[in-house]
Parts: structure tokens; sequence; C-alpha cells
């Protein structure tokens, strides 16, 4: 044979067992909170941030701490990413070459002497970037008179003292391209579970011209949830359970005819934390991660991988002495059953 044959057949066989294995990784998923830059998606899956080429396949992870590092935000020109990290204890602003890389701590917010459940929301939660990629938007309770309530800040990508936006209080927004304006949701509720709301707090979204500090206009709103606003030219996208499906799904509006419409029709689990890109909107559904691509209308849905040893997954000895709930004798009293940790087990009496 050939050397030439040889090397072809070499090659033939490494790319058959890059296939194989690649086949052996189970499909991901609980991949939470994703973002999109052209041809990469970030997103958090097991505590860690990872990335993954925009049509999917083999995620690599790259923070590993053990605090968890979620909300990941692709800077508009591409070279950052932004997102809340737990390095320290507490919740706070950290940014990172896009392609990973150590991070840099961007605020030092120390946290309360009474910290507030993951359903009033993560402090200091990333939201986006300023379109000039200066500055990570971020949502702090720092002057907030109760845990109810949170107000958008921003810090510059260098450091430096966070200021406040104007709005006394709102959560997630997007900017329009030239900077000057902002849509908005004036309430967070993003983290509770009320499944087709109608009440005081239902979401809708306001247009804010923060140039001005005028308040513009608000996106045709009924009694449901508007939410997640992502503003891409003359367009604002944003997910309502509107529709006949009652689920949150994906709407756009038109900023010249003032028209709404549906763009996804899921009737089974919400459109949950959808994020803007270059080209395309990158969203949860179902624990799977989607892109919506401008040009075709239509979700897409990807097929990820997640290597790694799963070691929370993995069989252990754990004792289960402080978690036994109930138990009973078997007649003779030789055996006991009890159940603790959701299991129910049998041990000599």
């Amino acid at each position: 044979m050939s050397s030439l044959k040889r090397g072809s057949v070499l090659l033939l066989l490494l790319a058959c067992s890059c296939t194989l294995f690649a086949q052996s990784l189970p499909e991901g998923r609980l991949m939470r909170f994703p973002d999109i830059y052209k041809d990469k998606i970030a997103f958090m899956y097991g505590g860690d941030l990872w990335l993954v080429p925009s049509a999917g396949g083999t995620a690599r992870r790259i923070t590993s701490h053990p605090g968890r590092e979620l909300f990941p935000k692709f800077s508009p020109d591409g070279r950052w990413i932004a997102f809340t990290g737990q390095y320290d204890g507490n919740f706070n602003v950290y940014v990172m070459p896009a392609e990973g890389g150590q991070p840099r701590q961007l605020t030092f917010y120390q946290g309360s002497a009474h910290p507030l459940s993951d359903r009033m929301g993560i402090l200091n939660q990333v939201v986006t970037w300023t379109p000039d990629s200066q500055r990570i938007i971020f949502l702090s309770r720092a002057d907030a008179s109760n845990g109810w309530t949170k107000r958008p800040y921003s810090v510059s990508v260098q450091g430096g003292l966070p200021q406040a936006m104007p709005m006394e209080q709102g959560g997630l927004l997007s900017y329009s391209a030239d900077g000057n304006k902002v849509a908005y949701n004036q309430i967070f509720r993003n983290f509770r579970t009320w499944k087709r709301y109608t009440g005081g707090m239902a979401q809708d979204i306001t247009i804010y011209d923060v140039k001005n500090n005028v308040v513009e206009a608000t996106v045709p709103h009924t009694e449901p949830t508007d939410t997640f606003p992502m503003w891409h030219g003359n367009t604002i996208y944003f997910t309502s359970d509107r529709g006949p499906e009652q689920r949150l799904n994906l709407y756009s509006y038109d900023l010249s005819s003032k028209q709404v419409a549906q763009l996804t029709h899921f009737d089974d689990f919400d459109v949950m934390w959808p994020s803007l890109g270059p080209d395309a909107i990158v969203f949860e559904n179902a624990g799977y991660l989607y892109t919506f691509d401008f040009e075709s209308k239509q979700p897409k849905k990807l097929s990820v991988q997640l290597p790694g040893d799963r070691e929370l997954a993995m069989k252990r000895w754990v004792s289960v002495s402080k978690n036994v709930t109930d138990f009973d004798l078997s007649p003779d009293g030789k055996r006991a059953v009890f159940s603790a940790r959701g299991d129910v087990f049998t041990v000599p009496g």
C-alpha cells in the first residue's frame, strides 16, 4: 500500500473515531441562560459556563469554580463575555475574553445579612451591554427599599463605580442600536413560577428615551405577561403568553406599523430566557436550546453534547442517618424498613 493510501486510511479512521466519540456523548439537557454571538453560544450548565457552536455540537466548559456562574452575555463587538459569578461567596459582575480566560471582577457587593431566595432573582444579574460595548447593565438591590424591587445599574468594562440608570426600578431591558432608547420591564418577576398571571404584577414592555428621560410608549399589552424585550433594528422581540397556547412564546412588535405578530407556537413548555444576537435569537425550551433565525423565521432545536465526569451523578456512599422520615418493623422484628432521601430501605432489625 502506498504512503498516500495509508495516510488516507488513517485520516478516515480518525474521522470515524471522532464521529463515534461525539455520538457516544449523551445529548445535553437543562442548559440555561443562553446567549448568542454569530457562530458561538454561551450558556450555563451545572453551575458553570460553556461555549458551543451556534449550529450545536460538542460544548466546552470555560468556568469550573464550585460557585455558580450564570447569565453570560457577549459584548456587541464579540470580544467579551460578561456574567454573574459567585467566586467570593456573593454574586457579582465579572468579565472574561469571549473564548474563555481568567475572569475580572467588576462589582464588589458584599451581600446581605438576610439573603433572599432565587425566587426573588439573583443579585447583580447581568442583563445586557450598551451598544458601544463599553458598559455592562445589571440588576441590583443596592438602593431598593425592599427585596421585591431591583434597579438597573451600569458598570464600565474597565471597572470603576457602578452608576444607577435613570429609572428608579426595572427588570430586563434591551437597547436600541443608537443607545438612546431602551425597551424594558418595569417589574422583574422572571424567576417566579406563576403561570398565566394577569394580576397587578403582570409585566409589560415600556419604551424609554434614556437620552431625554421620557417614557415614550408601551408595546401593545392586554392582561398577560410580556417580558424578555430584545430590540433589533426596527423590531422589538419579546415573549408573551397572550396566545391560544397560553405558554410564553416568541413575538415581534414592529415599531413602524405598530403591529404585534406571534412567531413561535410551543404548546407544552414556555420559551424561556431568550437572548439576542446579531443574526438570531437563542432560547430555552423544555431544557433544550433553540435558535430563531431572523431570515428563516423558524425555530431550530440544537443538539448539544456536554463532555465531563458528571461527578454529582456518580454513585457514592451517603449517610442517611439524619434524613430518616418514616419507619416500621416487620411482624417478627427481624427487619426494619424506613424512608430517607426519597428512597425506601430495609435493614436487619
